[in-house]
């Protein structure tokens, strides 16, 4: 797998030295995102083990969780254990959900909304069978970050848990990502309102293309030209 667009050397190392460098802003955008307020330097102090006053403890949690699985992603790419499967996601959901959504560590068993959309969910009995059918349709795509991009947006629209689904899609997105030595994409927290409208605009139609152009220009040109060096 290659990226076609910026011509990026894969260099498994760097890209992981560079996404662990970046694990506090990737925790505290991801919770912002989800409506949890919290600053980068309150992240920084969570997650160097010390509790930060004004915030709920649940929403602390949140916040450990994310980057307990952010941690899981790492050690999986570093010993060549990442794989995209129904266990793996479903070992990572327990990570990263856990005390927060209704159920975690396996697919629901009953139907979902999505708010600010008409648009319904599969069914749960299909669950299954399009986590298989998102894996074939995915490995027809040549470029790294269309493959990875594709992973993230169907695990969105496909709903595969009761909650947690956009972050877990990130993470499956962005361990890919990584396992091929290509950096992790980090959505800011401050393009909230035009992440949402694409979101919105993309469960209705199942387009990938606008969300794909915006979530490759998140990442940030300063990593593209690290991992072009040398």
């Amino acid at each position: 797998m290659k990226d076609t667009l910026w011509h990026m050397k894969p260099n498994k190392a760097k890209a992981l030295m560079l996404a662990r460098r970046q694990l506090s802003e990737l925790v505290c955008d991801a919770v912002n995102l989800e409506g949890i307020p919290f600053t980068l330097p309150e992240i920084q102090t969570l997650l160097d083990g010390v509790t930060v006053g004004g915030h709920r403890l649940a929403d602390q949690q949140i916040a450990l969780n994310q980057a307990a699985a952010w941690r899981m992603v790492f050690k999986w790419v570093e010993t060549d254990q990442f794989a995209i499967t129904m266990e793996r996601a479903c070992e990572l959901h327990g990570i990263a959900a856990k005390d927060d959504a209704l159920d975690w560590g396996r697919f629901r068993t009953g139907s979902v909304t999505i708010a600010g959309t008409d648009y319904n969910p599969p069914a749960a009995e299909q669950l299954s069978a399009l986590f298989d059918q998102m894996k074939m349709d995915a490995s027809r795509l040549s470029d790294i970050y269309d493959q990875a991009i594709y992973y993230f947006l169907t695990m969105a629209r496909c709903q595969f848990f009761y909650d947690v689904n956009k972050r877990m899609g990130r993470f499956i997105m962005n361990g890919l990502l990584l396992d091929h030595g290509y950096p992790a994409i980090n959505l800011p927290a401050k393009r909230q309102l035009e992440f949402n409208q694409l979101m919105l605009a993309f469960y209705k139609s199942g387009n990938q293309n606008p969300m794909n152009v915006f979530l490759r220009s998140c990442l940030d040109e300063k990593i593209i030209r690290i991992m072009k060096e040398g």
